[in-house]
């Protein structure tokens, strides 16, 4: 009836409320972040994002704040761009793997964060953090690097005014990290040194749509002790390129 009560939000709208709270700019919200976002009483947003937590439609950090978990990932991955691109990087991610015996990971840029879209481990591979659905600093790994190199200037300033230590050799000195991505543009690929595992290594290539447009990271992990680093950059390289042919149209 005109003039009468408001029609009560229904469970399954505020929970999307809940998680329409996260976007690229608010990868990581607290509580009362999500409730102040989604204009919702602390009480019912507490409820519902414990709810979400136990399906893994969010996951909660050592620090109390919320991000998005792996099952809204599994759901994501689903999606046409998603499924395209894990399914045209494989073989070449696969033979690389076969080539090297290393890990073979894809990311994608996430807001100030690496997704990881999918990774093959080798044979004779060093033991990664890396994993489908992992989030990492874009500043800690190859493939970040390179998505962070060709980032947008407001995602640049983002992580340059946090850049977390994870391991002694992390780069946290922003001027130092600022010349490292131009000499990755110049050079067409990044290179890391124990910033993310002590004792690992990596490289990584950009993947281009057909407007050259940076959209994915092609990257390789090995053990810092590899003595021929430098001569598994053309491998890195020529795995990317082929996969962003792939991913054209043809003509």
């Amino acid at each position: 009836m005109p003039g009468g009560p408001a029609p009560r939000a229904s469970v399954t709208s505020r929970a999307l409320s809940v998680l329409g709270t996260f976007d690229a700019a608010h990868t990581r919200r607290t509580l009362t972040e999500i409730a102040a976002a989604a204009d919702l009483p602390l009480s019912t947003t507490h409820r519902l994002v414990a709810e979400l937590v136990a399906w893994e439609g969010l996951t909660r950090g050592i620090d109390g704040s919320y991000e998005i978990g792996r099952r809204i990932w599994d759901l994501g991955a689903l999606a046409a761009v998603s499924r395209e691109l894990r399914a045209t990087a494989l073989p070449f991610m696969q033979d690389l793997c076969a080539t090297t015996g290393e890990n073979v990971h894809i990311a994608v840029l996430e807001g100030t964060t690496a997704l990881f879209v999918d990774r093959i481990s080798g044979k004779k591979a060093v033991p990664i953090v890396s994993r489908p659905a992992a989030r990492l600093p874009l500043h800690t790994t190859g493939v970040g690097k390179v998505l962070l190199a060709h980032a947008s200037r407001d995602v640049q300033q983002q992580c340059l005014q946090s850049l977390r230590r994870v391991t002694r050799h992390t780069i946290v000195e922003p001027q130092r990290l600022l010349r490292q991505l131009e000499q990755v543009r110049e050079r067409g690929y990044a290179t890391t040194s124990e910033e993310m595992t002590i004792g690992a290594s990596s490289i990584a290539a950009p993947v281009t749509n057909e407007d050259g447009k940076v959209i994915a990271a092609l990257g390789l992990v090995t053990s810092s002790h590899h003595r021929q680093l430098n001569r598994l950059v053309p491998a890195v390289q020529l795995a990317a390129r082929s996969v962003s042919r792939s991913l054209r149209p043809a003509v």
